[in-house]
């Protein structure tokens, strides 16, 4: 019998290589620069083929889908376990200790790009299968580990994969935390777009900028303000600042003010964790008399959005007993004086409410500030898989073992993996319990022993899965 956790550490430095590869890649959605050859950007396609590259060199039979997709397969069958992974990132952004493209070994850590989600955790489970193949074990069920290019975005890739591929047996993400993910919240973005004007005012709001993606918290805010009243406008904002959880700066040029806050990024599921820089710079600008199309966008940030994840103040705020709370993250706030304003608002609701209830409230308060709300594609369903069945069942043990944690439950969370992509599809690691969680963060990074325990973890659970 193989000894998970000592396999594992064989293959330390050979993965810590591996990971230095795919870390060096910026991979996150570049659609500006999209070419017929690279559909989401050259980053997200070369992330891909790396995995890929790995995986030729080490026997395995593997397939690149249109550059959006690949997979790597190992046996034989019809039916087959899915390992749901993927190899692009958020955008690095601002506030990094060290190159996010660079993989750096610190205390322990690797920190990087992706160290944590998702190149870290989906390396790992390739090396899990990669145990398997190396000690001659032949799976009765065949096993594909599947590398998306846009997870972080539409999910491009893994769609168009369940479009041309036959759907799995059953599967497993390593995407999100140990012990074990059976219950993912629905998943929605909107959109509420403000006018513009042609004229100016005492104070006149010349434009806004504030986040990166729908799923971050904007750790930077930066807005652009003419005003006849610089003096009182600085001396409030230093004050102002020094009294909040943020940082800031203030310049000007003949009445023209910029504005400069920063916060702390977090990944949108739990907004609670970050600082949104971009509400805090609105609930500050609230306080003068603006535009009125300046007025109606910060006014609607400041009246209905700040510090309120669970959009207690828009009268959706709603909870259900397994799934828990209905979150709300405030990921892009845009405007310009000329073309007007859009705030991008991300939801993720347990089930008992839908996307459609969730519009109308939207609309009605968005109405009071002139907004007009869209809808995106409808986003997400909530998904859920009964912890009785017998494939979580093996999982849990496999971790309960491995961790000495027996009394480990699987959770419910606002996060959305590609395990919801299956019937029989689950989010397994690789973020152990009480590990730090900086995902979609400046200087992200994981544990390196706790991805060597993730590696074991999953080398059994592929084994136990398909022997």
């Amino acid at each position: 019998m193989i000894s998970w956790k000592d396999e594992a550490n064989k293959y330390k430095q050979d993965y810590l290589n591996d990971l230095k590869e795919l870390v060096a890649i910026d991979s996150s959605r570049d659609v500006e620069h999209a070419t017929s050859d690279y559909p989401l950007g050259a980053g997200p396609a070369k992330a891909l083929a790396i995995f890929l590259k790995f995986a030729k060199r080490d026997g395995f039979t593997t397939k690149n889908i249109e550059n959006i997709v690949g997979y790597v397969e190992y046996g034989e069958g019809d039916e087959y376990l899915a390992i749901l992974g993927h190899a692009d990132t958020v955008p690095a952004g601002k506030g990094w200790d060290t190159d996010p493209f660079t993989l750096m070994l610190d205390e322990g850590k690797a920190i990087g790009r992706g160290t944590s989600d998702d190149k870290g955790p989906a390396l790992a489970a390739y090396y899990g299968l990669k145990m398997l193949k190396e000690n001659g074990i032949k799976p009765n069920l065949k096993i594909r580990l599947i590398i998306g290019t846009d997870e972080e975005s539409n999910w491009t890739g893994m769609k168009r994969y369940f479009e041309v591929e036959p759907e799995p047996k059953l599967g497993f993400s390593p995407d999100a935390e140990f012990p074990l993910i059976n219950g993912e919240k629905g998943n929605v973005t909107f959109e509420t777009k403000f006018k513009g004007i042609n004229k100016e005012s005492e104070n006149t709001l010349i434009n806004f900028k504030a986040g990166l993606k729908e799923n971050m918290v904007p750790r930077d805010a930066e807005a652009v303000v003419k005003t006849n009243n610089v003096a009182e406008l600085t001396s409030a904002f230093d004050k102002f600042v020094a009294d909040m959880p943020i940082t800031g700066e203030i310049s000007d040029a003949d009445g023209m003010v910029t504005l400069s806050v920063v916060g702390k990024a977090a990944h949108g599921m739990e907004p609670k964790n970050g600082v949104n820089a971009g509400t805090y710079l609105a609930k500050f600008l609230s306080n003068y008399d603006f535009d009125e199309s300046g007025h109606d966008f910060i006014a609607f940030v400041a009246d209905k959005l700040h510090l309120d994840s669970r959009a207690h103040s828009l009268g959706l705020n709603f909870t259900d007993e397994i799934m828990g709370d209905l979150t709300m993250n405030i990921g892009i706030m845009e405007y310009s004086k000329s073309t007007g304003g859009l705030i991008n608002t991300n939801f993720r609701y347990p089930k008992g409410i839908d996307p459609e209830k969730i519009k109308q409230q939207l609309i009605a308060n968005a109405d009071k500030y002139h907004g007009v709300v869209s809808m995106d594609d409808g986003g997400m369903k909530p998904h859920f898989v009964d912890p009785d069945d017998d494939f979580i069942k093996t999982l849990m043990a496999i971790y309960s073992e491995q961790t000495g944690q027996l009394d480990a439950k699987p959770e419910v969370v606002g996060g959305g993996t590609y395990g919801r992509m299956m019937k029989r599809g689950v989010a397994f690691g690789a973020l152990l319990p009480g590990a730090a969680d900086t995902m979609h963060q400046a200087n992200e990074f994981q544990v390196v022993d706790d991805l060597m325990l993730a590696m074991s973890i999953y080398g059994q659970s592929i084994y136990e899965l398909t022997k």
